[in-house]
């Protein structure tokens, strides 16, 4: 399987509601809650890619376009967008689904970045 196949094959979908107790005074979601279901999509797509042990070593800019509010459905979209020797980025993005409503509107966009370990957790060469 090419680089390409496997970036297709290991780009993951999550879709989450948006309920009141994950929400600020304003009712929208709580941005490290955000960033928690950013974090989990982009190790998913992570591992899924690599199928190696992977943490997260750091987060790129994360922009938060729109609020996200109590009683919408979120979907976190995970791709790898960078592969590296022992690391990688993955492109994560949240758009907001009205419950009752058709469309959706991207809502945040952050990149995240992983690195493969060994069981001495030492960085290790991602297989290509």
């Amino acid at each position: 399987m090419n680089l390409e196949e496997r970036i297709n094959r290991s780009e993951t979908r999550i879709f989450k509601a948006v309920f009141p107790n994950t929400t600020n005074h304003y009712d929208t979601l709580f941005g490290g809650t955000a960033m928690h279901m950013m974090d989990e999509a982009a190790f998913i797509t992570a591992t899924r890619f690599s199928r190696q042990v992977m943490v997260t070593v750091s987060s790129d800019k994360i922009d938060f376009k729109k609020p996200i509010p109590a009683g919408t459905i979120v979907e976190l979209v995970g791709r790898v967008i960078h592969v590296g020797n022992t690391s990688l980025k993955v492109g994560v993005e949240i758009y907001i689904e009205q419950m009752y409503a058709e469309g959706r509107e991207l809502a945040v966009h952050g990149d995240f970045i992983f690195v493969a370990i060994d069981e001495n957790k030492k960085p290790v060469k991602i297989i290509k």
